[in-house]
């Protein structure tokens, strides 16, 4: 399987920024439209609908995130995603610690076809994303393939010490404190094809274990 750059990114524009400080029990159900950005332009088209949020990436080689309008520091993130339609080459998860003014953030996405890629953004992209776990996208067999299949990606977030799970199965560990705190958000990415289509459900961040 092919795996390109990241091409430059398109971001979806949040309206508010609401500061929490250390995370406080989250539970997006995508029941009510919220402060997340809904909308169309040439290369994607975000709603909420039916209890989810469905995102749809026309465009070929680009990848499109929105965020919360929240801000989170340590605690464990947690989505459900589910792929639709399109090519089964792509890229789909979560973004937190976003900093929307500079654009930088940690990306977890995984593909159609059994990928997974950990790393980290800066500046929307304009220097080289960095990946921190393997050297670029890495298989996974944690990851259930193709479409309509429901994936659960979590990360427990404390301090510089991140642990990432697909389906309660652990696909890396790393120590990094580039970012601290920021917005959490969703991500579709496509690579070389456009049509990828993700529905996104119960988005949660909790507070550590004590």
């Amino acid at each position: 399987m092919g795996r390109n750059k990241i091409y430059p990114f398109l971001l979806l524009i949040m309206f508010f920024l609401v500061a929490c400080g250390k995370a406080q029990p989250f539970h997006e159900t995508f029941d009510e439209p919220g402060n997340w950005r809904v909308g169309q332009d040439a290369d994607a088209v975000g709603k909420i609908e039916n209890g989810v949020y469905d995102l749809l990436v026309t465009g070929d080689d680009v990848i499109i995130w929105t965020t919360a309008g929240l801000n989170f520091s340590d605690g464990v993130y947690e989505v459900e995603a589910t792929q639709i339609e399109g090519p089964l080459n792509n890229g789909y998860g979560m973004l937190f610690r976003v900093d929307d003014e500079q654009d930088n953030f940690y990306l977890f996405k995984i593909s159609g076809d059994g990928f997974v890629w950990i790393g980290r953004i800066k500046n929307g992209g304009e220097e080289e994303a960095e990946p921190l776990v393997g050297d670029w996208w890495f298989e996974s067999t944690a990851v259930n393939q193709g479409l309509n299949a429901t994936n659960i990606l979590r990360v427990r977030a404390e301090g510089a010490n991140m642990i990432f799970y697909v389906n309660d199965i652990e696909v890396g560990r790393v120590t990094d404190n580039t970012f601290s705190s920021g917005d959490i958000g969703l991500v579709v990415e496509t690579l070389g094809l456009g049509g990828v289509r993700v529905q996104f459900d119960n988005f949660k961040v909790l507070p550590l274990d004590e």
